[in-house]
């Protein structure tokens, strides 16, 4: 297979895996290897890593609430980070249904976000390395996309794949995050879930590719990180946090995220102000109940007992001006 459409070719630069002024990475020629360019083994420093890499995957949309995955990929990506694969973007990606930003400057364009779906060679702190796969689901050709995907793991020789993924659910943000593993085997499951119920939802391209993964007999898990209903639409590093701290647990991989950690404290500390300001304190405390009773046992499933628990439109109007004001300010 290309690694590399002769779209990007002709955009790349003479130094693969440069950053250029947008921060974001430049592409790398067609004609690069598929390992990638040769790292400075003196910079990364040493490794001792055993077995065969992994592909971490976040893919920011469906499963994208209080953009966790992706607050979680950009925390384990560093600045060094190698491209080693682009998806053609226009293959896959509604551009009416998820304009991307453009600046008009008094008389012309500037600034265009070109969304980007990519496949980076990185290294944890202690020299590891890992694969990550990162950018906006894609919205067409999925069976096209997982076919894509298991052809790189196989070239790369992957041996677990491991997606991160976060939901809206009626959890408060004042205990600890709820996550939920999964994998395509269960040896390949690590944590006892806080819910066992068997319930049809809808599918998403990370599902898709762990569920065709399994068939062909390659391992691949996941977390999912269940976000307070109420901080959905808003940036919550908590969840990008359990995510982070989901992964290395498992893979023994080390992460800097103690910018995603500074993040939190401001925002958990905003969030009291307006709970505070907007009267939801009544609200909050219901949900700490149901919370607390359903961790005590008492519950099978969160999803059991929805009359319990606040409804959508009262937990809305309680939080509308907060969730204008963090729109306004991102």
């Amino acid at each position: 297979m290309k690694w590399l459409n002769r779209r990007n070719q002709k955009r790349a630069r003479q130094q693969p895996g440069a950053r250029n002024e947008s921060g974001h990475a430049d592409r790398v020629p067609s004609d690069s290897p598929i390992e990638g360019p040769v790292e400075d083994r003196a910079k990364i420093g040493p490794t001792d890593q055993e077995g065969p890499p992994t592909l971490i995957h976040a893919l920011d949309g469906f499963l994208g609430a209080g953009s966790a995955s992706r607050l979680a990929a950009d925390a384990i990506r560093s600045q060094d980070a190698d491209v080693v694969y682009q998806f053609d973007i226009d293959r896959y990606y509604d551009y009416r249904a998820r304009r991307p930003a453009i600046t008009f400057d008094a008389d012309h364009y500037t600034d265009y976000v070109e969304p980007c779906l990519e496949l980076v060679r990185d290294y944890d702190e202690l020299g590891n390395m890992f694969y990550l796969l990162s950018g906006p689901e894609p919205d067409f050709g999925w069976e096209q996309f997982v076919s894509d995907a298991e052809d790189i793991i196989d070239d790369l020789g992957v041996g677990l794949t491991l997606g991160m993924a976060a939901v809206p659910m009626g959890v408060p943000h004042t205990r600890p995050m709820v996550v939920t593993a999964h994998g395509v085997r269960p040896d390949l499951v690590d944590r006892t879930n806080m819910m066992s119920a068997q319930v049809q939802i809808p599918a998403s391209a990370q599902a898709l590719l762990e569920y065709r993964l399994g068939q062909a007999g390659k391992d691949a898990a996941g977390y999912v990180v269940h976000v307070p209903h109420y901080l959905a639409q808003i940036e919550f590093p908590t969840a990008g946090i359990a995510l982070v701290d989901a992964v290395a647990t498992r893979t023994g991989l080390s992460f800097d995220d103690s910018g995603l950690r500074d993040r939190e404290q401001s925002t958990l500390e905003e969030i009291a102000k307006q709970i505070e300001d907007q009267d939801g304190t009544e609200l909050l405390s219901g949900l700490e109940e149901q919370y607390d009773s359903f961790s005590r046992g008492a519950a099978e499933s969160l999803l059991a007992d929805d009359e319990s628990l606040p409804s959508g439109d009262e937990i809305a109007r309680q939080f509308e001006q907060f969730l204008a004001a963090r729109r306004d300010s991102e």
